[in-house]
């Protein structure tokens, strides 16, 4: 099975897809319907879900360019960070140029994670993604993270003029950035 590799096909006026990769297919569902709800009326937005990398290579699949990635981990669940660490090596290295993040799923019950946000912080640094916190149970939560993960989309997909995904990404990391101390 081939790499998934950002430019294999040409983008698609008005059109947006995601693709959410994670083990807990509920979630994934329920933050897909999530994301289409709030991009009613705007451009049309396809959302994929996989529950790991690489994707089937089925030859009758009609598979569309894919904008955005997102890997969904579950802090509650060993199984999941697995799952997204051996899903890692099947995209190719352009994807890491603006166009992947993590989203950590449950870091308000951090009492009981099985995996600290740390290991999650340290994997999102060293593939130089954003990396984003939410409730997926929690309605409110989870509309928020998909508008979040909405805006991220739409410059992704091209549908921002004067904005790229790599500038997203700079522009992220520096908000994450500690500040300088006085001097």
């Amino acid at each position: 099975m081939a790499l998934l590799r950002p430019l294999d096909k040409l983008p698609t006026l008005d059109v947006a897809t995601i693709l959410l990769v994670g083990a807990e297919e509920k979630l994934l569902e329920r933050l897909g319907e999530a994301i289409l709800r709030e991009g009613e009326g705007t451009a049309k937005v396809q959302v994929h879900v996989a529950p790991g990398l690489p994707l089937p290579a089925d030859r009758e699949c009609f598979r569309p360019r894919v904008d955005l990635v997102v890997f969904v981990l579950s802090l509650h669940s060993k199984h999941s960070l697995r799952t997204v660490e051996a899903s890692l090596p099947q995209l190719d290295a352009g994807f890491f140029l603006g166009k992947v993040c993590f989203l950590a799923n449950g870091a308000g019950k951090e009492q009981n994670a099985s995996i600290h946000m740390d290991a999650v912080a340290k994997m999102a640094t060293a593939f130089c993604s954003p990396l984003l916190f939410g409730e997926l149970e929690v309605e409110s939560s989870c509309a928020s993270v998909a508008r979040r993960l909405l805006h991220i989309l739409k410059i992704c997909a091209g549908h921002v003029p004067g904005l790229s995904a790599l500038n997203l990404l700079s522009m992220m990391k520096r908000s994450l950035e500690p500040a300088l101390p006085d001097v």
